[in-house]
């Protein structure tokens, strides 16, 4: 019985990091038609620590997130995505993550 509250709480929990992550997506796109930088900085960092705190209740760990992340960057790059042949923008994320 205990077993089976964890694991409800756990899938509880779950499907509200799902709807930050939305709730977030949505403040952005409010933050950006509004024009506020500082809104949407604000958003933009609800979302990230949302996706890495879901990520981490999924069994993803941070680190683990990091590596596909950089991952993800150099595939983009080899593949020749429009964001880094035009403005580099992968380059300098993944310049920015070597980094911290």
């Amino acid at each position: 019985m205990e077993r089976d509250m964890d694991v409800a709480t756990r899938a509880r929990m779950i499907e509200w990091l799902k709807t930050e992550v939305v709730d977030q997506v949505s403040r952005l796109f409010k933050a950006m038609w509004d024009g506020s930088a500082v809104r949407i900085t604000d958003a933009l960092a609800g979302l990230v620590a949302g996706v890495y705190i879901l990520g981490r209740r999924l069994g993803v760990s941070y680190r683990d997130l990091d590596d596909a992340l950089a991952d993800k960057l150099a595939k983009l790059k080899q593949e020749g995505h429009q964001l880094e042949d035009q403005y580099r923008d992968l380059s300098a994320l993944e310049e920015h993550i070597r980094k911290r």
